[in-house]
């Protein structure tokens, strides 16, 4: 059976409202008008099946028009996070090869620190818009191109590499084939979910898988709206939510902590809301509870991440119960097992174990990473540790030992480290993840100088800000001594927690 993703804006009124953007209204019709043109002028620059494009773009019209245009010629999609610096997008470039780029003004000046070796590389550089960028196409020449038709891919074919440092380490492009993907929409596309009338509250960072196959790839399956948010502020979001009747409010832990310490003006304020999801890390009950009692709102969370494509479970339809996770989406096996792998009993904790046609084929050439999550019969270890009561719903117990989830983006201590380490005064460092009240976590630097240097710690996190993405960074530095060991030697981060 041949199928494309690009297909989910196929079918759909032409009058009706796909996407609102910067206050811009685009119908499903134009929007297929524009896609469409879009792939011939990817085409005309030279990208064809299996060929990479990297999307350097926040939540706009732009993204969407690029990475459907993209699927549509059977190249493979890869979202990277606009705001990143030079030398992270450079490692992630060098992974993927893309064969163009879509870019942002906002990225304008990042792009310019890209190693000229390496944006020498790549074939084709589309900004969105302006022309401030040299040797660069503008997205507003792409209308001039001939139009170019879908192509039919199997459902193996790669669709998306999206980075993540998910289970297996240091961040790594795993593959999502247009299987996984429309996969995913199908298990949570049923009763309740997203429907053709529904308003999308789009503030999740569409480069992010939630972002991506939730609020872009469900929406558009189904034929609702999306309105795409830029930046997250919680008064102004109260602003979006009356003005534009949304709906269906999805969400990372982050935006429902601010927004439940929001004075709001009336117990109404989320009256038109009729389904509020939250997920990407854990939601503390007491802001579920708060949202509960003042609103009226009760707040939908889920599990999933990136190699399932990335939604495992939802709490949607059944009984509103804060702290689970709900229980798995249709069509998906979810095992609790011990070290051996062997299912535990109700009630005990163990891994989470997933099978179904939403996990991913593996980590993009790192044979020896995906056979570290994937079982031979094709379970994903999620690394996560989980519970799951007497009624089938699941409690996220812990995670990945190691894994920090900043305002739901994963954050590997091991790459944070590294980065630390590179300053000529550090001698060696351990990084672990803290409560946050905003963002759910923080990452949190110990910190061990080299003889007789005295290091400033704004000095070191500026080091990090230049090299990370500012989520990566430590917002706290404490210099120690010596890190705590076991008998061999390796650092344990449980005794610095």
């Amino acid at each position: 059976m041949n199928v494309n993703l690009a297909q989910i804006i196929e079918g759909h009124p032409a009058d009706s409202t796909a996407l609102i953007s910067r206050g811009r209204i685009t119908t499903y019709g134009a929007l297929r008008d524009q896609v469409a043109l879009a792939r011939g002028a990817l085409s005309e620059l030279g990208v064809g099946k299996g060929d990479v494009v990297v999307l350097l773009c926040g939540n706009s019209r732009y993204f969407v028009v690029a990475y459907l245009a993209a699927l549509g010629l059977g190249a493979v999609a890869c979202p990277l996070n606009p705001t990143s610096p030079a030398p992270e997008i450079e490692k992630e470039l060098s992974v993927v090869r893309p064969r163009a780029v879509v870019i942002e003004p906002a990225a304008f000046d990042m792009w310019r620190r890209i190693d000229a070796s390496v944006a020498g590389a790549i074939g084709a550089v589309i900004a969105t818009e302006g022309h401030s960028l040299d040797g660069a196409h503008t997205f507003e020449e792409l209308p001039g191109t001939a139009p170019v038709p879908i192509v039919e891919v199997d459902p193996s074919h790669h669709a998306v590499y999206m980075f993540t440092s998910g289970t297996a380490g240091s961040p790594k492009a795993a593959i999502l084939t247009h299987g996984n993907l429309s996969a995913n929409i199908d298990q949570t596309n049923t009763v309740d979910r997203i429907r053709p009338s529904d308003v999308v509250f789009g503030v999740l960072p569409i480069y992010h898988i939630f972002g991506l196959n939730v609020v872009i790839g469900l929406t558009l399956a189904v034929g609702g709206s999306v309105v795409l948010v830029q930046r997250f502020d919680p008064v102004s979001a109260m602003e979006t939510i009356a003005e534009r009747a949304v709906t269906v409010m999805p969400g990372a832990p982050s935006m429902w902590i601010a927004l439940a310490q929001l004075d709001h003006p009336s117990r109404d304020s989320f009256a038109g809301v009729r389904l509020a999801l939250s997920g990407a890390s854990r939601l503390p009950v007491t802001t579920a509870q708060s949202m509960k009692d003042r609103f009226g709102l009760e707040i939908r969370e889920g599990y999933g991440l990136t190699e399932a494509s990335p939604v495992v479970t939802n709490s949607i339809g059944t009984e509103w119960l804060p702290g689970s996770v709900g229980t798995p989406v249709k069509d998906l096996e979810l095992r609790v097992v011990d070290e051996d792998g062997e299912d535990v009993l109700v009630g005990d904790t163990g891994e989470i174990w997933v099978r179904g046609p939403n996990v991913f084929i593996g980590y993009l050439d790192d044979p020896e990473a995906t056979a570290r999550v994937l079982t031979a019969d094709g379970w994903l270890r999620t690394g996560d540790i989980g519970v799951i009561d007497d009624d089938g719903h699941l409690f996220i117990v812990d995670r990945a030992k190691d894994l920090v989830i900043v305002s739901g983006f994963n954050v590997f201590p091991a790459e944070v480290e590294g980065v630390i380490n590179t300053h000529p005064d550090v001698l060696e460092s351990s990084v672990i993840g803290t409560a946050h009240p905003h963002t759910g976590e923080s990452v949190r630097a110990y910190v061990v100088t080299r003889p007789g240097v005295h290091l400033d710690e704004d000095a070191l996190i500026d080091h990090c800000r230049s090299r990370l993405a500012r989520y990566k960074c430590p917002t706290k530095v404490l210099f120690v001594e010596a890190l705590p060991r076991n008998l061999i030697g390796k650092v344990t981060r449980y005794a610095l927690r």
